[in-house]
This record gives C-alpha cells, sequence and structure tokens, in this order.
C-alpha cells in the first residue's frame, strides 16, 4: 500500500493496475493530489525499471486522464477508484 500526502487530510483509497501486471496496489491519498503524483509513485512500484513517465497512461474508466496536473476529483476519481497503468505505445511480445 502506498500513501501520498500530507496525513491531516481526507483520503480516499483508490487502487493502480498495470495492465500486464496482475496485482494492483492501493494508494491512499487526498482527494486532491493531482493524477501525477499517484502515476509517479505508482510507476515506482509496478514499473520500477521504467525510465520515462511520459511512455506510460493513466486510465480511468477506460479513458486516458489527459491533463494529469489535474486533481484526482477533477479526473472523475473517488472513493474505490481503479486506474489502469499502461504503457502508452504498443509493445512487441516476446
Amino acid at each position: 500500500m502506498l500513501t501520498l500526502g500530507d496525513a491531516s487530510r481526507a483520503r480516499i483509497t483508490i487502487r493502480v493496475q498495470g495492465v500486464d501486471r496482475w496485482d494492483s496496489i492501493r494508494v491512499e491519498v487526498p482527494p486532491d493530489e493531482s493524477v501525477l503524483a499517484v502515476k509517479l509513485a505508482a510507476l515506482e512500484v509496478v514499473y520500477p525499471d521504467a525510465e520515462y513517465h511520459e511512455d506510460f497512461a493513466m486510465k480511468l474508466g477506460g479513458i486516458e486522464v489527459l491533463d494529469e496536473e489535474a486533481s484526482l476529483t477533477e479526473a472523475g476519481a473517488r472513493d474505490g477508484s481503479i486506474f489502469l497503468l499502461m504503457h502508452r505505445r504498443r509493445r512487441p511480445v516476446t
């Protein structure tokens, strides 16, 4: 589980799952935290070898969050939401 932001503020619990990973990670975070902050923290756990965060997209409800500077609330997340963290470009099958 990841915990982001000031612990004294109200929090929601969301999940972030890598598209090619079976497990998701639970993130406790203030609802006004940016999508980018969640993405960066999740990348360290889900894809620790990732070089550039720009190579990944965050999706909520199947729709890419285009403004990653937006808060989770502005992006449409609520308590229990699941974000999909995926490579922006298709990858070869090996």
